[in-house]
């Protein structure tokens, strides 16, 4: 299960919708072992497409370095489908590298709905998460 605070929720949405038609992504780093996400960080999506997204490896390098250097890690890795509904593609799961770490898609087809959903990806096999939210 994904227990996240309602503002890293918030934060995710908004930049979901601000990059809206473009596939939004970003990491919200925590604690090693810990499995608290804390600290929020926006990516850029190198490809700029609504229905594909990659981190800039340049700035991927310098986000998990800075959190090499804080002691954390990728807790959530999230991103953004356009047009589809919140599920991992065959090409999120043959992307996923990180076996701890919680996937949460965002789906802004519809802009009057959040649809927002965490799923583990480990070895190729998803496995979709109860989500808790807090305040």
């Amino acid at each position: 299960m994904l227990t996240i605070s309602q503002a890293l929720v918030d934060k995710i949405v908004a930049h979901a919708r601000a990059d809206h038609p473009d596939e939004a992504c970003g990491v919200i780093a925590g604690p090693i072992g810990s499995d608290r996400p804390e600290r929020f960080i926006a990516m850029q999506n190198a490809e700029r497409s609504p229905t594909f997204y990659r981190f800039d490896s340049m700035e991927q390098l310098r986000v998990w370095r800075e959190m090499d250097d804080r002691d954390e890690e990728p807790v959530v890795i999230y991103h953004s489908h356009t047009a589809t509904e919140a599920y991992p593609s065959r090409t999120d799961i043959s992307y996923a590298s990180e076996p701890n770490a919680h996937y949460v898609l965002v789906s802004t087809r519809d802009e009057n709905e959040v649809e927002f959903r965490s799923y583990r990806i480990v070895d190729g096999v998803v496995t979709e998460e109860e989500v808790e939210v807090v305040k």
